[in-house]
């Protein structure tokens, strides 16, 4: 093969890999910025707003995240999620001796059982009214738990498409470097094939050389 022909294939198959490259960075670029608007689009219309510093308990401000954030309206992933987990997710830990959604079910199950079982023992029993109102405490912690962890896993569910669209951001990135690279490369071998005389060969054995020369 003829060194002027292999350098035109493989410059040309360089620019258009890197051509393709490009492309791809072009679409994760793209699919970076629909995520980073969209999820700002979405957490702006919540209207939720971090605690200023000077309303932050003590518990708060052992939080690096609340204390970098607050007062700030929450606008990104990285703000949804320390929101919730920093702030959503310590106040849950104070309700209901900090028991799950599915957790304070099992105790409300629980002391209906034992409701049940006392009305049919004694339905005059004075321990029945003190269940009662632990039945009631139990229903408005579970309702408020279920409030904050729905909150809390819509908050998280934002924050993890913010991190499809960084890294959708870094592969671009990536992508344009390599593209770039490519270009170059591919460009510096059609540049060498113009330069190269069409009787030169590729990797001619010494015998052919002899005999040429000869």
């Amino acid at each position: 093969m003829k060194r002027k022909t292999l350098d035109i294939i493989v410059g040309a198959g360089l620019v258009i890999l890197a051509g393709l490259l490009l492309v791809a960075g072009l679409v994760l670029t793209s699919n970076a910025n629909f995520a980073k608007n969209y999820v700002k689009d979405q957490l702006s219309q919540q209207q939720i707003s971090f605690k200023t510093a000077d309303t932050l308990t003590p518990e708060e401000k052992e939080s690096a995240c609340l204390v970098k954030y607050a007062g700030q309206q929450l606008t990104t992933g990285k703000q949804a999620e320390c929101y919730a987990n920093e702030f959503i997710g310590l106040h849950l830990k104070s309700i209901g001796g900090g028991k799950t959604y599915a957790q304070l079910g099992d105790v409300q199950t629980e002391l209906k059982t034992k409701i049940a079982a006392a009305q049919k023992a004694n339905p005059d029993d004075p321990a029945i009214a003190d269940l009662q109102k632990q039945l009631t405490a139990s229903n408005t912690d579970r309702e408020t738990v279920f409030k904050g962890e729905s909150l809390r896993g819509m908050l998280l569910t934002s924050y993890g498409f913010s991190e499809f669209g960084t890294k959708a951001e870094q592969a671009s990135l990536v992508a344009y470097l390599a593209a770039g690279l490519l270009f170059i490369l591919g460009a510096a071998g059609l540049l060498h094939a113009a330069r190269t005389p069409n009787s030169q060969g590729f990797a001619v054995p010494e015998e052919s050389k002899s005999l040429t020369s000869a």
